[in-house]
């Protein structure tokens, strides 16, 4: 152990600076026995630090590595299990229990003992050494006798001082002076204690002479006793004489401290009575306005208003702790309520003779208003009410009981006279939208009554309310001919020079005026009024104020309203911006369903008209949200903008189901389907609506459901078809839509146009090689068997030697077919295709040049036949290309 003592103080300890001064061999209990070593140390440099390392056996070889330090100052309990029966076993409590089993009991012995010793030398705190033999727990240690146990080294190092140089200097001396005490250390040790002795005599000797020196000291020192006495004496004395003194200056300064005393409270009485006075004290004028003051002129009104605003200050000054017990406060503070209440009292008696007055002046205006499409203008009732704004807000402050009663008296009063303004406003509206008919007759004046209005609208246009003579067969459910609907609408029309579709443009303009109009006239009014209500209330527009519950809430015509029994504000359960919200519902209650009124209305006259009111009420629900997202306004247009969606969608479900259920005529050729005309004329006239408008999407979405309807029913018409082929219909009815949607370019279409030119190319191909079938019916027959023998086999040059195909048979086939027979069956041809189409979409031209060129491709295929099969025979047609091209061009110009 003592040689592994050796290697860790020189391997670990001593470069840093470390001395071991116990080792013990411990592993830890209840595991696999890997031995590792404890060690005690302490450091060389002060402030020297105590620390237990633990220190184990590197597995890469034979030297020893440091694992883990504790400080002993971190060290509570050292347990030694037993402190009568001999264990190896023992546990040290540092952040957490160290259980350990040491390799002997000595070892153990040896380290707790040290532990103790360190920590009684360098420590002194209460580490607890339970379960230790006392014989371990040593106090001291004695300073004679050789020290085996640990620890030793440590102390004796710590008694050794080196020795100085004078000390060595002596030695040196004292050791030349003997040189035979290396050699004889007895002899050395006798001189020494010799020369002791005679220093000892020297010592007694000096004490002895200066004898006399200590008894005159003696006696200084008894005469200094005596001078001290007499000034205690003195000293008694004079603390009799001040004693005295000292209890007329303890009352002198008590009567100081009642005088001061008395000064500190008069100054803060004196506090007290100026702050009561200057904060509770209402000058006389502002009494005389609150109790007599003018409510009706400028002036008064700003007196009345400084008045109160210094009575609510008054009344809200923060009392001191006491205050409210003076009877002089509860006296003043009872008259500032009394004048609260009666100013209160007055001032809205006076605010509900004003709505009143307001209301008679407002109404004698509604006349010069009636025939006119403008509402009234509120500005100067408004204007005149702003002047009590601060004493409304004074009101709502000091007693909210009567700041409701006239909020709710305010949208009691503007709910009817609105509810007036607006329904004679829409009825103007109503009767400007149905005063001129399709057949130009101007209705007489409409009743007020909505009723009135619809039943007479249902009689201009028919119980299921559709137009029976417009021109757009939208509201149509049978789909006529082209060449009928011009015939039908020319009929109804007795408008001079105007057409149908100019009375039709002329009517939806007017329609969609009258309502940007309505929409135009409604949104200032509306912005108008909830500023007003912000301003006059004192209700915050862009600002939540968030309340907890109130005493009451009462339901007055669907609009929440506040109720308090105090005259404090209470805690609204809404924000003051959904109070205005309430109010403005309540007041302009009427605004929604008479816009939905008017929707169906216009919806009724003209469904077209709900593409116009989709643009208009988008745009104005879209200003509105920029502004307030939460508003009255935007809410209400929202709403009804839904409305206008649904109708919007309903008139393109109808257009679709139009189609669906179209009929044609079995006597007469289709043409241009009308309902592929009406998809004309949607796009266009959408497309001039829709220009830079917000709900472009909308309509992006009906197009799609609309195109591909309209492809589907004129496949359906074509199959249908008997009087006119199938490929005619197709070819003309998508070149149409193609020519349509070329000229209108609408982007998200342009799948639709592609396809719709694929199919007008791929029908008029179809149509012409139809048509054309095989004008040289028995040279087709001839070359259709020529090409029969060279696809079994036979080679081209060899086919003039089969019978049936010789060249005198190609010479009677040929002869069969002159010049003026084929002009003959080309004349046929042409007129049989201009009986097919129609002079709408003016294709005859386009088809008779496809046509010639699938002729003349047939020549020439007839050409290169008898070129290859029937070299040198010097065999040719009997008319020539130049012919066929003059064949055709006579025929188109002859027709």
């Amino acid at each position: 152990m003592t040689a592994i003592k050796h290697a860790l103080q020189r391997d670990i300890f001593t470069p840093n600076d470390e001395r071991l001064l116990s080792i013990v061999n411990v592993c830890k209990a209840g595991k696999k026995k890997r031995n590792c070593f404890l060690c005690a140390t302490v450091t060389t440099e002060r402030p020297v630090q105590v620390n237990v390392i633990k220190v184990k056996k590197s597995d890469k070889g034979d030297f020893y590595k440091r694992q883990t330090a504790w400080a002993l100052r971190d060290l509570a309990v050292v347990d030694a299990k037993d402190a009568v029966k001999e264990s190896p076993e023992f546990d040290l409590h540092f952040d957490k229990v160290y259980k350990w089993v040491a390799s002997s009991t000595v070892e153990k012995n040896t380290f707790i003992s040290c532990i103790w010793k360190l920590n009684q030398r360098y420590l002194r705190k209460k580490i607890d050494f339970i379960n230790v033999s006392s014989q371990l727990l040593e106090e001291s240690v004695p300073s004679g006798e050789n020290q085996s146990v640990a620890g030793g080294d440590e102390e004796a190092v710590d008694e050794y001082q080196e020795l100085n140089a004078r000390e060595e200097q002596d030695i040196e001396i004292m050791m030349e002076g003997c040189e035979y005490a290396i050699a004889n250390a007895e002899a050395f040790a006798e001189k020494l204690s010799r020369e002791l002795q005679v220093l000892d005599g020297a010592n007694i000797q000096s004490i002895m002479a200066s004898e006399k020196q200590v008894n005159i000291l003696m006696k200084l020192l008894d005469e200094a006793l005596k001078e001290v006495d007499q000034i205690e004496l003195k000293l008694s004395s004079y603390e009799e004489m001040l004693q005295s003194v000292k209890e007329q200056m303890d009352q002198i300064s008590e009567s100081n401290h009642l005088i001061h005393l008395s000064n500190t409270n008069n100054v803060k009485l004196l506090s007290e009575i100026e702050f009561l006075v200057n904060h509770m004290d209402l000058a006389k004028g502002h009494i005389k306005a609150l109790q007599e003051g003018d409510l009706t002129s400028s002036r008064g009104i700003e007196a009345c208003t400084n008045a109160a605003d210094a009575l609510l200050q008054c009344m809200n000054v923060a009392l001191r702790p006491g205050h409210d017990m003076l009877h002089a406060v509860k006296q003043q503070q009872q008259r500032f309520s009394d004048l609260r209440e009666q100013f209160a009292r007055r001032l809205a008696s006076h605010l509900n003779s004003v709505f009143v007055q307001q209301g008679h002046d407002q109404s004698s205006t509604l006349a010069q208003h009636s025939a006119e499409l403008t509402l009234p203008n509120h500005h100067p009732f408004h204007r005149d009410l702003l002047r009590y704004a601060k004493l409304m807000e004074w009101l709502k402050n000091t007693d909210y009981g009567k700041y409701e009663g006239l909020t709710k008296n305010y949208m009691d009063y503007l709910s009817r006279l609105y509810e007036r303004e607006i329904k004679d406003f829409f009825e103007v509206a109503k009767i400007k939208m149905t005063g001129t008919t399709r057949e130009g007759k101007k209705f007489a004046t409409l009743p007020r009554k909505e009723s009135a209005v619809k039943q007479e609208t249902e009689s201009l246009h028919g119980s299921s309310g559709k137009l029976t003579g417009s021109t757009s067969s939208l509201n149509k459910l049978s789909v006529q001919s082209s060449g009928n609907r011009r015939s039908q609408s020319s009929s109804l029309l007795d408008m001079g020079n105007m057409s149908a579709s100019d009375l039709d443009v002329a009517d939806r303009t007017k329609f969609d005026k009258i309502f940007e109009q309505v929409l135009s006239e409604l949104e200032p009014l509306c912005l108008a009024e909830q500023d007003f209500i912000s301003k006059f209330f004192k209700l915050q527009q862009h600002q939540s104020t968030s309340g907890t519950t109130m005493n009451e809430v009462e339901e007055t015509d669907g609009v929440a309203l506040s109720r308090s029994y105090t005259s404090a504000v209470p805690q609204t359960v809404s924000s003051e911006k959904d109070m205005i919200r309430q109010m403005m519902t309540k007041i302009f209650r009427c605004i929604e369903p008479e816009l939905n009124n008017l929707i169906a209305l216009g919806d009724k006259i003209d469904s077209f008209n709900s593409l116009y009111m989709l643009v208009k009420m988008s745009h104005h629900v879209w200003t509105a949200q920029n502004v307030d997202p939460a508003s009255f306004l935007s809410t209400t247009l929202g709403n009804v903008l839904v409305t206008v969606k649904r109708n919007f969608d309903k008139c393109i479900s109808n257009q679709m189901k139009q189609m669906d259920e179209v009929k044609i005529s079995k006597k007469s050729k289709v043409g241009i389907l009308p309902f592929v005309a009406e998809f004309e004329e949607f796009a266009a006239l959408a497309e001039s609506i829709f220009k830079n408008a917000e709900r472009r999407g909308d309509l992006d979405k009906a197009y799609i459901k609309l195109i591909r309807a309209v492809f589907d029913s004129v496949e359906k018409v074509a199959n249908e078809s008997q009087k006119t082929p199938r490929d005619v219909v197709m070819m003309e009815n998508f070149h149409h839509i193609f020519a349509t949607l070329s000229r209108l370019k609408i982007s998200c279409l342009e799948a639709e146009k592609k396809e719709a030119k694929q199919k007008y190319t791929d029908h008029l191909q179809s149509y012409v090689i139809y048509s054309l079938g095989q004008p040289l019916e028995k040279l087709n027959h001839f070359f259709e068997g020529v090409e029969a023998r060279v696809a079994q086999g036979i080679r081209e040059e060899e086919v003039s030697y089969q019978l049936a195909f010789n060249k005198q048979e190609l010479r009677k086939v040929i002869k069969e077919y002159p010049g003026k027979e084929v002009k003959k069956g080309l004349d046929n041809l042409y007129k049989k295709v201009d009986k097919h189409l129609c002079e709408e979409e003016n294709l005859l031209q386009v088809v008779w040049h496809s046509m010639q060129d699938e002729f003349i491709r047939q020549y020439k295929h007839f050409e290169g036949l008898i070129a290859r099969c029937y070299p040198g025979s010097g065999i040719t047609m009997e008319f020539t290309i130049q012919d066929i091209l003059d064949y055709c061009s006579s025929i188109a110009q002859s027709h």
